[in-house]
């Protein structure tokens, strides 16, 4: 006797369907044995990004905390990042540029009771003087160590060369060798700054008129002051007297140092004797032009502007050891004698040094 669903042909659908639906629910390892089953492999996968997402979140952290580094003259750089900047693009020089025309349109600058302006000097008035330093006369400095790195000093020179290159190129020396790029504030003769625009660049560069009360106020402020006893004496002598030193006027530099305590320091110049070799003075042309001397060289006047060039000869700057002066008393400064012996020990000082560089000098162009 058969059983009611084995004939029946619904019962007959009924089972090939439950048959179906087992295959379906059946799960089929297509790994093979032993490996992950798919729930455990989507946990596995989520496990691993979350990972991946936290180192990469550290590597971040570190980058933003790494210190910055700077390499001298340059931006500042950041490894974690950058920041692009149009100014960043531009060359030193031609920001420098921009910030002084800045500057002057805002009128965002400062000027000295002396009339100094600061960053017109050095961004005006150095930069060609250093290419005549470095390229036409190739200076060498000796004794840079003897330059105060703060406070007031004297600085007296020896004057040659009929036009006064010897000063400027005495002031780049100071500032880009000196400790602290620090400025010459010159002593000039009135005809200096009665010259049109010649005087009030002068002005503007920190020169000013040769006299104590100046030099002293300078001093007092901590400045370091340039002075040339010679003159025009030194500046204007012709070619035959080379390297002999004039005599040095009254001593009114030793004055000023004695009064406010500073250091004197002897300047000696091999070179510019050489850069125009006065052969002759037209003394009428010069009293037309009210100047102490109208000068004749080998190429002056005879080639004109061409002959203003000056000679490339090879300089040597020596800044001699210093001369102390805080060690007198208050008043030694009206003991004449005394101010003439200093007067002497300093004009001493820089011929000799003058002789023993010429000693050594193998030529007038190489040095």
């Amino acid at each position: 006797m058969s059983r009611p669903h084995e004939n029946n042909p619904e019962n007959s659908h009924e089972g090939e369907a439950e048959n179906v639906s087992g295959a379906e629910a059946q799960v089929i390892p297509l790994h093979g044995p032993g490996r992950e089953k798919p729930d455990q492999a989507v946990q596995a996968d989520r496990d691993l990004r979350e990972s991946e997402e936290a180192q990469e979140h550290l590597r971040q952290e570190r980058r933003a905390d790494a210190p910055v580094v700077e390499f001298p003259g340059t931006a500042r750089v950041s490894p974690a990042r950058t920041r692009p900047a149009d100014a960043d693009l531009l060359p030193a020089s031609l920001r420098t540029a921009l910030g002084f025309l800045r500057d002057r349109l805002t009128g965002d600058y400062t000027v000295d009771e002396f009339g100094f302006d600061a960053e017109l000097t050095e961004t005006l008035l150095l930069p060609p003087l250093r290419a005549l330093y470095e390229k036409w006369f190739r200076v060498d400095t000796f004794g840079v160590e003897n330059l105060p790195a703060d406070g007031g000093a004297l600085l007296v020179s020896n004057h040659s060369g009929t036009l006064p290159l010897d000063a400027l190129m005495t002031a780049v020396a100071v500032h880009d060798h000196a400790p602290g790029g620090r400025h010459l504030r010159g002593l000039g003769a009135d005809l200096v700054f009665q010259m049109p625009l010649i005087g009030s660049f002068a002005r503007k560069s920190g020169q000013t008129l040769a006299c104590n009360a100046d030099a002293e106020r300078l001093l007092r402020k901590g400045e370091l002051v340039g002075v040339w006893p010679e003159g025009f004496k030194g500046i204007g002598k012709p070619f035959s007297s080379r390297y002999k030193l004039q005599r040095f006027g009254r001593g009114g530099f030793v004055s000023a140092a004695l009064r406010t305590g500073v250091p004197i320091i002897p300047v000696s110049v091999i070179g510019a004797e050489e850069i125009y070799p006065k052969v002759g003075d037209i003394k009428l042309l010069a009293r037309v032009l009210g100047l102490p001397y109208f000068p004749v060289t080998p190429f002056f006047p005879l080639l004109g502007p061409l002959g203003a060039i000056p000679l490339p000869t090879k300089w040597s700057i020596e800044f001699g050891e210093p001369i102390r002066t805080d060690t007198y008393d208050a008043d030694a400064v009206d003991d004449p004698m005394l101010v003439f012996t200093l007067t002497d020990q300093v004009r001493e000082s820089i011929q000799q040094s003058l002789y023993k560089r010429l000693s050594q000098r193998r030529s007038v162009f190489k040095g």
